[in-house]
């Protein structure tokens, strides 16, 4: 099964096209998908800890705008979104 991870705010320096898209096993969690997010990131900017912190304290969103836990599991092909913190003052 295909997932795609919309990228917003700074999660968007992951990739130039602003989404990852993973094979991943039917009903995978969000956890899972956390855990291939920084795989990529180990691979792709050798580990990078800021970008690994981002997703650590990230959101994840389904398409239908609902901010879903660490234990949503994914039942079909869908578009996920990572929504990190934004600071301001």
């Amino acid at each position: 099964m295909k997932i795609k991870i919309e990228l917003f705010g700074v999660s968007r320096e992951f990739s130039k096209n602003n989404l990852l898209e993973f094979e991943i096993n039917n009903n995978s969690t969000i956890k899972d998908i956390r855990n291939k997010i920084i795989n990529y990131l180990d691979q792709n900017f050798n580990g990078n800890k800021n970008f690994k912190k981002i997703v650590n304290s990230s959101a994840f969103c389904t398409e239908n705008n609902n901010i879903v836990s660490d234990n949503y599991k994914i039942t079909k092909n869908e578009k996920i979104a990572i929504i990190p913190p934004i600071g301001g003052g």
